[in-house]
């Protein structure tokens, strides 16, 4: 799923806060931002499973000052009422560069049968061409680290009509039959989303969304019997303040 882990508008600010910062040392005022990149819900391309009540939430909050933040990434999803997964990042972030900043602290994931928690390390920041990364290492219990790169882009038909492709992969070191984590590359997923911004601020949308399990994860889940791959139709809201 999910991040978040979004956010040209808020890369933008933290860019222009960042350098001001820069510039200008004494001018270091307390800012704050909540972004909800994602708050949707998802029909199923598939006919056959349509009567399930999928909805998903991707958000952001972060709290600081020009060069040192604390960040909360959250994310997950809700099938016919219960929640299936959900992640909570906390965050400390540090600026080390223009565009770009380095991430660490916890991770949770709580899911009905298991959690599981994870020390973090990330770097988030715009690439070359606007390209949105955000990538992240985690280490878990006995061993276990995990690898998740999310590339997002911005294309504008016009100042309110725009297109989001986004792309996230997640690779695991080992196996983890406990957590259905395979060894080597596990998931992909790619979505495409179209929003209208009826104001900077909110803006509904309406995309797809494609997700596949790979290698040992694959395997992990279809013994368990879960789903392997899922194209979704989706429609939702976008909003920052």
């Amino acid at each position: 799923m999910k991040m978040t882990k979004h956010r040209f508008t808020a890369s933008i600010l933290c860019m222009a806060a960042n350098n001001i910062s820069l510039a200008h040392e004494a001018a270091d005022p307390l800012i704050s931002m909540v972004s909800i990149n994602q708050l949707e819900q998802r029909l199923n391309h598939d006919a056959q499973s349509n009567d399930r009540d999928i909805s998903n939430w991707n958000a952001e909050v972060w709290l600081g000052k020009n060069l040192d933040k604390l960040w909360l990434k959250t994310e997950g999803e809700f099938v016919d009422g219960q929640r299936e997964e959900s992640e909570l990042q906390v965050l400390y972030s540090r600026a080390i560069a223009p565009y770009w900043d380095l991430q660490t602290g916890w991770r949770g994931d709580f899911n009905p049968e298991q959690n599981q928690h994870w020390f973090a390390v990330g770097l988030q920041g715009l690439a070359p061409y606007f390209f949105e990364i955000d990538s992240a290492l985690f280490f878990g219990k006995g061993g276990q680290t995990a690898l998740r790169i999310d590339a997002e882009y911005e294309l504008m038909f016009t100042q309110k009509l725009i297109l989001s492709p986004e792309l996230e992969t997640t690779l695991y070191s080992r196996n983890a039959p406990k957590y259905e984590q395979g060894s080597g590359l596990a998931k992909i997923d790619a979505g495409l989303r179209l929003r209208y911004e009826i104001r900077r601020e909110f803006a509904p949308y309406i995309g797809i969304n494609w997700s596949k399990k790979y290698g040992n994860t694959a395997d992990l889940s279809r013994a368990d019997g879960g789903d392997i791959e899922a194209l979704q139709w989706v429609a939702g809201i976008r909003a920052w303040f």
